[in-house]
């Protein structure tokens, strides 16, 4: 069913944090590959020259060593999302759908406490009409350490219904992660290397595999 998939990260480190070793398996099978990245860092949202081209740089080698066919950089302020009107975020990743023409698109959970992957969800959830986006077959949801695993709310916490074997690309994962040194931080912190390989345990020992990543069926159509 999966011709080409569309991983949308309201932030850069969210798309290897929710789905890096399920990206890095389709990529092994043979599958395309595309990233919406929503917001970016700029001298104008209020970061400095070194941290911008540092990111920048990350992106880049992340962007290389996956392997994604496409790069979409929004360039929206970080932590700023839900200031902007909800039509302009539809019609921007709208735009990127419509390009790509994914089959299979992986959003941010809506339970997760960020303000921007929450908003980001919504406007993924506008886009999900099948006719104006037929390419579009499933929708899944990632988990995102430090804001999936602190939801509050009990009636919409992330329900894990699909798990993706990644036993051969954990190591991969976390040697990719490790580009985005700043947004790292010794265990306990929930962005650690011990703490994504523990989380690919625990979801690996719910589904039968040494480790494993977990998403949430938002809608499939078959």
């Amino acid at each position: 069913m999966t011709n080409r998939i569309l991983v949308v990260a309201p932030h850069a480190d969210d798309e290897l944090l929710g789905c890096g070793g399920t990206l890095l398996r389709r990529r092994d099978e043979g599958v395309e590959v595309d990233w919406l990245l929503v917001t970016g860092m700029s001298a104008a949202a209020g970061y400095a020259a070194d941290r911008v081209a540092r990111r920048a740089e990350e992106i880049a080698q992340v962007a290389a060593q996956v392997g994604f066919r496409k790069v979409t950089q929004l360039g929206f302020a970080p932590t700023r999302l839900d200031a902007q009107p909800l039509g302009t975020l539809v019609q921007r990743i709208g735009e990127a759908i419509e390009e790509a023409q994914p089959s299979e698109i992986f959003v941010p959970s809506p339970s997760d406490v960020h303000s921007d992957h929450r908003v980001v969800f919504d406007a993924v959830a506008g886009c999900a009409k099948w006719f104006r986006y037929p390419s579009v077959r499933r929708v899944l949801a990632y988990e995102t350490l430090s804001e999936t695993d602190f939801a509050l709310d009990p009636g919409a916490a992330f329900r894990a219904n699909v798990f993706v074997d990644i036993s051969a690309q954990i190591e991969r994962k976390l040697e990719l992660l490790a580009i985005y040194a700043s947004e790292l931080a010794a265990f306990p912190f929930p962005r650690s290397v011990e703490a994504v390989r523990a989380l690919a345990q625990v979801r690996g020992a719910a589904s039968g595999f040494a480790a494993a990543e977990a998403f949430q069926l938002l809608r499939e159509r078959l």
